[in-house]
């Protein structure tokens, strides 16, 4: 029988306990699921992660044979250099659609021009037709499968969709764009921008004073990715000149979100709670189960950390 440790928060442990069970028992194995204070750690086999749980030293984990992360993105774990075992991001079906469906309501927001009619000062009658879907330009910065799920979704709605990512890719009905040359082009572009990109070294304060400057008048921003992805001083200046219409942004650098930042009062921006993208007890047990099978029968694990590329 395998032993496997909860490494989440406590207080999720009554969600995942019973979706991790039943998930287990689907792909026919056997085993003991215990949170830290219940197990020894080098009884463990697999551990379930994430940043929120209480196991920050992986070093006297000695038979664990991978960290199974619940969370997408992994940068508060893939530098620890006690974690010498392999490390899988999470990637599902509920993490991904709960990521379209924010993108498409915000893109849709944005194009329709909603907010003007949201609690008016005083009953104004003021009919501005927006342009249909192919007349307004949506570009996605990050083309991973939640960033290309996204880019898909928006075009199947008729959106003229570009794609920017690190390296090329081809995703039918999207232009592909890639490299410096062509993130420049894209934001040039970019009438509604979506950044969907991993925290890395080269993505930090990918959106600057330089590259906000690179945008049409009044672009609308919306950041379901990652804090750190946005200079916020930066774009606090574009909004405040009028160079950025107005950013909706679901990630922060500090989470949550401190009472005194200026977000919560500039009349431009609107926060959301880290919503986008939240991990689902009952698919993400599927896929932690699924790659346990698979690394119990020598198949190659899912969603496998690139150490040097940082996901």
């Amino acid at each position: 029988m395998l032993t496997l440790l909860f490494a989440g928060a406590a207080r999720d442990w009554p969600d995942y306990e019973p979706a991790l069970t039943r998930a287990l028992s689907e792909v026919g194995l056997a085993a003991r699921l215990a949170l830290p204070a219940a197990i020894a750690p080098e009884a463990v086999d697999y551990i379930i992660y994430a940043p929120s749980g209480p196991v920050t030293d992986f070093a006297p984990f000695t038979r664990a044979r991978a960290v199974l992360s619940l969370w997408a993105g992994v940068e508060r774990v893939v530098g620890n250099p006690s974690l010498t075992q392999a490390l899988c991001r999470m990637v599902d079906e509920g993490l991904a659609r709960g990521m379209v469906e924010w993108v498409t309501g915000q893109v849709l927001r944005a194009h329709l021009g909603l907010d003007r009619y949201a609690a008016p000062q005083a009953p104004v009658w003021e009919p501005v037709v927006p342009p249909l879907a192919p007349e307004r330009a949506v570009v996605v910065l990050g083309l991973g499968v939640l960033g290309a799920a996204c880019a898909g979704m928006l075009a199947r709605l008729g959106f003229a969709v570009t794609g920017w990512s690190r390296t090329p890719k081809d995703i039918p009905g999207i232009d592909c764009l890639s490299g410096p040359e062509g993130l420049r082009t894209a934001l040039a572009r970019a009438e509604i921008l979506v950044t969907i990109l991993p925290n890395t070294p080269e993505t930090e304060n990918l959106l600057n004073a330089e590259t906000l400057a690179l945008l049409p008048q009044g672009a609308v921003i919306l950041n379901p990715g990652r804090g750190t992805l946005i200079d916020d001083a930066a774009l606090l200046a574009a909004l405040d000149a009028g160079r950025v219409g107005q950013a909706t942004l679901d990630v922060f650098r500090t989470e949550p979100l401190p009472a005194d930042h200026p977000y919560w009062a500039h009349p431009r921006v609107t926060v959301t709670p880290h919503i986008a993208a939240a991990t689902r007890p009952l698919s993400a047990a599927r896929v932690i189960a699924e790659n346990i099978r698979r690394s119990e029968a020598g198949e190659p694990l899912l969603h496998l950390v690139d150490r040097a590329r940082g996901y």
